[in-house]
């Protein structure tokens, strides 16, 4: 149908061949196999001028308003898909600590790209289209997953500036017991896993003198992000991301309480590796690397 449309259009073999990127020959056979399933001839070739027949003078029409409207059609579904939201899922902290408050950069250095932002600590399917693009928060992923690493974090005690200063210096880790420890649930905890009872047996390594605890916190949280508004509100110290809580470290609202840290996890950027939009990807990737 395509090339008895091109060569109907140009009224000839050749400039439809030319157009399609095959030979004369493969025009003619193609018309030679429409016309068997028509049943009747679409072309007189003699005398030349090439010419449509009744028969192919109503079908070309048909043909050429069908494939025109294809093409608008996926002209529409092309610009669709590049205005559509790029939708993103990463871990509700990282959502709201990290990428949250550095959207203003995404939208200036990318404004034709808006981002669905899906904070959440369940892992959704990309293959089955329920996000787009996943920011991983997890100490390895598999060797053949294609995930790219783009940072690690550790984890330091923090709390706000003004709850150090009102307690007395902290010198050794067994002064952090004057101020509340803060607690948080992690979904899966193992040996590594960079929790209080871990740190404090890590500072029992370098200070003998500090005593077992069983519980080694005072107040404990299910969300990690209500533990990070707890420091924030100068209710006590926990253990934190220096990646997750960058900026608020940066800014001064928030100190290392002290500074014996526990190695964290890995952020992986993951995609289905057949999806139709990896330019866009590409993008997203570039620039939360630069943004750290």
């Amino acid at each position: 149908m395509r090339a008895f449309e091109a060569a109907a259009r140009h009224l000839s073999f050749q400039k439809a061949a030319a157009e399609l990127g095959v030979t004369s020959t493969a025009i003619s056979h193609q018309i030679r196999l429409l016309e068997e399933c028509c049943g009747q001839a679409l072309f007189r070739r003699r005398p030349r001028p090439l010419q449509l027949t009744s028969a192919g003078q109503d079908l070309f029409p048909v043909l050429r308003n069908g494939f025109d409207a294809f093409a608008a059609v996926l002209e529409t579904l092309s610009a669709s898909t590049e205005a559509r939201s790029l939708r993103v899922t990463t871990t509700n902290a990282f959502a709201s600590r990290w990428l949250v408050p550095r959207l203003p950069q995404w939208r200036k250095a990318h404004p034709d790209i808006p981002l669905e932002v899906i904070g959440t600590d369940k892992l959704l399917d990309l293959r089955s289209g329920e996000a787009d693009v996943a920011i991983r928060y997890t100490r390895t992923m598999p060797a053949d997953s294609g995930a790219q690493e783009m940072f690690r974090d550790r984890f330091f005690p923090m709390c706000s500036a003004a709850l150090l200063a009102a307690g007395r210096p902290i010198l050794r880790p067994g002064d952090l017991r004057q101020h509340p420890l803060i607690h948080f649930d992690w979904l899966k905890t193992d040996a590594e896993t960079p929790t209080w009872r871990r740190w404090w047996a890590a500072a029992r390594s370098i200070d003998s003198g500090l005593p077992e605890i069983a519980n080694v916190w005072d107040l404990s949280f299910r969300e990690e992000t209500h533990a990070i508004e707890a420091i924030l509100a100068g209710q006590g110290i926990a253990i934190c991301s220096d990646v997750v809580l960058a900026r608020e470290l940066a800014s001064g609202a928030l100190v290392k309480a002290h500074e014996l840290s526990l190695p964290g996890f890995g952020f992986y950027l993951v995609q289905p590796p057949d999806h139709p939009r990896q330019a866009v990807i590409a993008r997203f990737s570039e620039w939360i690397r630069s943004a750290l």
